[in-house]
């Protein structure tokens, strides 16, 4: 039949079959080779005894599994361990499970999240950073083994439905655009459907979002991105259980909170107005009483002194406690407004019954408190010069937490929601990196409630699992050979408080800091970097020294929690122990070479010449160099009512925007604090036109129109205004998420047609 078509018809019959296969909302099938036939065929059914091939199942009462997993939230910022931000619902899943407070991460989020999802150590399935930070050695390159199955693959191979909604954070960088491939995410690794972001952050007021492989034009609604990733892991929930009440679902629960940027709606950054007007320090002596008195805490445990660098709260003036004040209610805010949201869906299992057979997972935070907001806090426009500007931050006083700022809180606050511990996010020397909350909740299985006080690591969260569901790593997933499991069950801790801690040994490493644990003793090093939001480091032009320079600490944990007194001058021979312990855990994790923070990271390929094509619907990530730079908009326009937006990057944090507004063709730029128009004085036409807008090598833009000079701007620089063409990307025809100017409401549509983008650089030699 095909063949007797035209040719041209023949290839609209291919061409609709790709774009019907590329819109699936799953790209890989599940590993279900065909399966030796065990019936017998005759002549007729009369003579057949048929057989099915068995179905993948899962035990019999086998649980549901939930995991939740929070972002930047150190040990002492929520109430359910000490801290002054409420959260009721953790607050019920803890005491009616168990608190573990001798958990740990690896400091920072992609490394803890492959480590946590594979049950084996960061490093070891090439995850030593970021997937944007890769560089080509195994430890670091970003690529996880599929020899090392993720929790959703496993589960999925014994009969469970997989969800994964929130924070990614693995895609290697170069496979994070809708050409793919797409063997790395979540869909890939193991989950039914995937909803949220691919990144490290984003925008929680106008997210950059994706459902399984497909990028999600953002709705107009106006809902917070918790409240849609909540909504989403309830529709998962109650779509698979109408079809199949008897199977059990996994899901994977990632939120953006409480990472920057700190975004929540006025209500709930105003439930703590005033609350925090004491200061950090008072914070810290409160939680520190507060955890006392609820034995999170060893009884010898001390507090250590606020750290170098953040200023006694008595000392500042009363601009810079009202703004630093202001960034921690909004914080606050964001966390208790998290804990409705993670309430909501436990309250929708209680409500069907499912509930009680379900396993709780919750760790609250992917390590200690962020640093990256700097002593002063940050607003996160794309002008970072403002920064330390108090008198500016005040000006921006109503609006933190609002979709016109990025804010993240001052590193006073990171200390203090770190209590009892030292340092801050990144830092593994010390534990106020990766000594963070954990919750298990399982009704059906847990009985004896309180406290667990065994040391333990996110690697332990997967083993557990399987253990409690009872279920088998199969030999081979999908084809691949499974390696090993890393991580060690913790089920033999729920039934006996005083169980032998089984996790006795355990390394860290990142930016070139170290620390090795053995048995109560930790041996530590901090390596200095320079990096955005480095506490000790601001020089720009600053080389960290050399490796062999470092000055290693000696710490007794079972005597000294905190880290408090450093042993290493007294007991040498016990840190050259771990010194080499450590040395073999990196040899076998493949941590080696040591790096500093983005060295040996190959910056993206920089193409002359790039073209977006008219039918684009997603943003188009274009990696922007140091020359000169052409956007060549080839454009018809309608013969009235000519409107909208031709193209745009960034948003109201920083971007640019070309777009038609009463008539006029107008370019705006912003840095997120100030915007800068062009307008055409040369009228466009109805039919065909070309604009161009040029980035000069002298600090300037230039508009032209049909080859006509348009407009021109004096800028400092272009980099604030382009650095989104490569991190988000651009749209075509329309504004997604953020819009950059004021002046239009998003998405403001074109109403004519953007034939092609042209983008045209100056490449420069690299050496």
């Amino acid at each position: 039949m095909i063949a007797s078509l035209p040719a041209s018809r023949y290839v609209i019959v291919l061409l609709f079959g790709i774009i019907t296969a590329s819109f699936s909302t799953n790209t890989f099938a599940q590993y279900d080779p065909v399966q030796p036939y065990k019936g017998k065929t005759g002549r007729n059914l009369v003579e057949t005894q048929q057989w099915w091939p068995d179905k993948k199942k899962a035990p019999e009462g086998a649980p549901n599994v939930v995991w939740i997993l929070l972002d930047d939230v150190g040990f002492g910022a929520v109430s359910t361990f000490g801290g002054l931000i409420r959260t009721p619902n953790l607050d019920s899943l803890a005491n009616n499970g168990l608190r573990y407070t001798n958990f740990h991460t690896t400091a920072i989020c992609s490394p803890t999240r492959a480590a946590l999802l594979t049950g084996r150590n960061s490093h070891s399935v090439h995850m030593g950073l970021f997937p944007n930070t890769a560089i080509g050695t195994p430890g670091y390159d970003g690529y996880m083994p599929f020899e090392k199955a993720t929790i959703a693959e496993i589960l999925r191979e014994n009969g469970y439905n997989t969800y994964a909604v929130g924070k990614w954070h693995f895609t290697p960088i170069s496979d994070a655009t809708v050409a793919g491939p797409f063997n790395r995410w979540p869909t890939g690794r193991g989950f039914d459907h995937y909803y949220g972001f691919l990144g490290g952050s984003t925008d929680q007021w106008h997210p950059v979002l994706w459902e399984d492989t497909r990028k999600v034009e953002p709705e107009t609604d106006g809902k917070h991105f918790t409240t849609r990733i909540a909504d989403k892991a309830i529709q998962y929930i109650a779509e698979q259980k109408s079809v199949k009440a008897d199977k059990p679902f996994f899901l994977y629960f990632a939120p953006g909170a409480g990472h920057a940027p700190h975004h929540v709606a006025k209500e709930w950054r105003d439930q703590y107005k005033g609350k925090f007007d004491q200061g950090w320090d008072s914070y810290r002596e409160a939680v520190f009483k507060r955890q006392q008195s609820l034995g999170l805490l060893p009884k010898n445990a001390v507090l250590p002194p606020r750290q170098t660098g953040v200023k006694a709260w008595e000392t500042l003036t009363a601009d810079e406690k009202k703004v630093f004040a202001r960034f921690m209610e909004v914080y606050a805010g964001f966390l208790s407004y998290t804990d409705y949201e993670i309430g909501r869906i436990v309250s929708y299992l209680r409500q069907n019954d499912l509930l009680n057979n379900t396993l709780i997972v919750l760790m609250i935070g992917d390590n200690g408190g962020s640093k990256e907001g700097t002593y002063t806090g940050t607003i996160g426009f794309a002008d970072k010069s403002q920064g330390e500007d108090i008198s500016f931050l005040l000006s921006q006083y109503d609006k933190i937490g609002t979709e016109y700022t990025a804010p993240n809180y001052p590193l006073g606050w990171s200390q203090a929601t770190n209590t009892p511990f030292r340092y801050w996010k990144s830092d593994v020397n010390a534990e106020g990196a990766s000594h963070n909350p954990l919750i298990l909740y399982y009704p059906n299985r847990i009985k004896e409630k309180g406290l667990r006080t065994q040391y333990s690591h996110v690697v332990d969260i997967l083993p557990t699992t399987i253990e409690l569901t009872g279920i088998k790593i199969p030999d081979f997933i999908n084809g691949y050979q499974q390696r090993p499991i890393q991580g060690i069950s913790l089920v033999y801790s729920i039934a006996d408080a005083k169980a032998v801690t089984r996790h006795t040994i355990q390394y860290y490493e990142l930016h070139g800091g170290r620390s090795i644990y053995k048995d109560g003793w930790k041996a530590s090093v901090y390596h200095p970097r320079n990096m955005f939001g480095e506490a000790k480091v601001t020089d720009i032009n600053f080389n960290p020294p050399d490796f062999s320079q470092d000055r290693w600490e000696l710490y007794n944990l079972n005597e000294d929690w905190t880290e408090t007194k450093d042993l290493a001058a007294s007991n040498p021979q016990k840190l050259e122990e771990l010194k080499a312990l450590f040395d073999r855990e990196a040899e076998v994790n493949k941590v080696y070479p040591l790096r500093n923070f983005k060295e040996g990271v190959v910056a993206p390929e920089v193409h002359a010449k790039t073209v977006i094509y008219q039918g684009t619907t997603t943003k188009t990530r274009v990696p922007v160099g140091k020359g000169s730079i052409s956007i060549i908009s080839a454009i018809e326009l309608p013969k009235q009512n000519a409107e909208g937006v031709i193209f745009a990057n960034g948003g109201l944090q920083g971007g640019t925007s070309l777009y038609i507004l009463n008539g006029k063709l107008h370019y705006t730029l912003t840095d997120g604090i100030k915007e800068v128009t062009l307008t055409s004085t040369t009228p466009l036409v109805a039919g065909k036109n070309t604009i161009r807008i040029d980035f000069t090598n002298t600090s300037a833009v230039v508009l032209s129109v049909n080859n006509q000079h348009a407009a021109e701007q004096s800028i400092v620089s272009k980099t604030k205004y382009l650095a989104s063409i490569a991190s988000e990307g651009i749209s075509v025809g329309k504004d997604l998420n953020a819009p950059v100017s004021k002046v239009y409401p998003g998405p403001y549509p074109f109403t004519g047609i953007v034939s092609k983008i042209v983008i045209e650089q100056k490449v420069e030699p690299t050496n």
